[in-house]
């Protein structure tokens, strides 16, 4: 018996190709899961294949994305790297810094989004701006060492155990072998280290579910030809942040979405939800330099903010004619939490 729930498969489908069809992406990707137990509910990435016409199909078309292939996903990942300063009692979210704008390291510059200064600013400013020198700034304050053991806890660079095959490691040697503090600042706000889709939605499970990892399935029950059945059981796996450091960073993250994300327009006045947005340059294969033009946007959220029953990650690789993923995938976003309320009887939570 499968999690995967036929109507809020269809949706997601329907979301996903309007999203590619608007922006002209090369791929748009989602997953629906249960934060708690790892039940996904519906996943897919745009364009596929007909199942029922496969002449034209090729090698690459048979590969499911969400497990086999891996990206930077840039700011997301912030979150994180927040959630880890905080529960290693490094910041908090009244913690200040006085933020330039950029930050010289290794001979390398680090530069927000936009190239400005906010002056001094709080944690809470960090996420509700998305500024890579803070991210920073709480990767100093935690050391390389202690940074490190939080996001190889995280799992990132491992496989999830996902009951799907061919499922790909994440790319995060950036972080356990390089001796360079410039590597481990990129990788505060997601870039530099590569994970897949599945193992970045597990990872951000654990910012709303109390701080377990926890065991992406698609399996719940097998039912034998004899009538017999039997349950598939997916314990809680390593706790990773404190309950307290999650309910901080989700009290955060629903700040983000109350207050910045879009400037509050789709914040909902009787249902919370946490949320972050990425926004991450896209490396070329052969000469592993950045390019200048091509982004790949990524969206994560979970409600109720404090006691999640959704998680919902998005992302578009390469969409045309918008810079950032506030501008792709906040609305896709705001539809999917809409209908799964109205689906799942979601009860008023503020």
């Amino acid at each position: 018996m499968t999690t995967i729930e036929p109507t809020v498969a269809r949706i997601l489908d329907k979301i996903l190709e309007e999203t590619q069809v608007k922006y002209h992406s090369q791929m748009t990707g989602g997953i629906i899961m249960n934060p708690k137990t790892g039940a996904i509910y519906a996943m897919n990435t745009i364009p596929t294949y007909n199942l029922n016409d496969r002449k034209d199909a090729t090698v690459t078309d048979f590969q499911n994305p969400l497990v086999e292939n891996v990206y930077e996903f840039g700011s997301i990942i912030k979150a994180l790297t927040m959630a880890s300063g905080i529960d290693s009692a490094k910041v908090t979210p009244q913690s200040t810094y006085y933020d330039a704008g950029l930050l010289n390291l290794d001979g390398y510059t680090i530069k927000n989004y936009d190239g400005r200064g906010r002056g001094t600013v709080s944690m809470q400013e960090v996420l509700n701006q998305s500024l890579n020198t803070g991210a920073t700034f709480v990767m100093q304050q935690m050391g390389r060492d202690k940074f490190r053991d939080y996001f190889l806890k995280l799992k990132i660079g491992s496989e999830t155990g996902i009951d799907l095959p061919n499922e790909a490691q994440g790319l995060i040697q950036n972080i356990v072998n390089s001796p360079r503090d410039i590597e481990y600042a990129t990788a505060s706000y997601g870039q530099g280290i590569a994970m897949t889709p599945i193992a970045t939605t597990r990872a951000l499970a654990t910012l709303g579910n109390g701080g377990y990892l926890i065991t992406p399935h698609l399996v719940s029950k097998i039912e034998y030809q004899d009538g017999t059945s039997k349950d598939i059981n997916y314990p809680l796996g390593e706790k990773v942040f404190e309950s307290k450091t999650s309910e901080t960073i989700s009290r955060m993250l629903t700040t983000v979405a109350d207050e910045a994300l879009l400037h509050g327009k789709i914040s909902m006045p009787h249902h919370s939800f946490a949320a972050k947005t990425g926004t991450a340059q896209m490396s070329d294969p052969k000469t592993g330099k950045y390019y200048e033009d091509e982004f790949l946007h990524s969206f994560f959220g979970y409600f109720p903010s404090y006691d999640p029953k959704f998680l919902i990650f998005l992302y578009t690789v390469d969409p045309k004619g918008v810079q950032y993923a506030s501008g792709t995938l906040t609305e896709p976003f705001g539809e999917l939490t809409k209908f799964l309320i109205n689906y799942y009887d979601i009860p008023p939570d503020r």
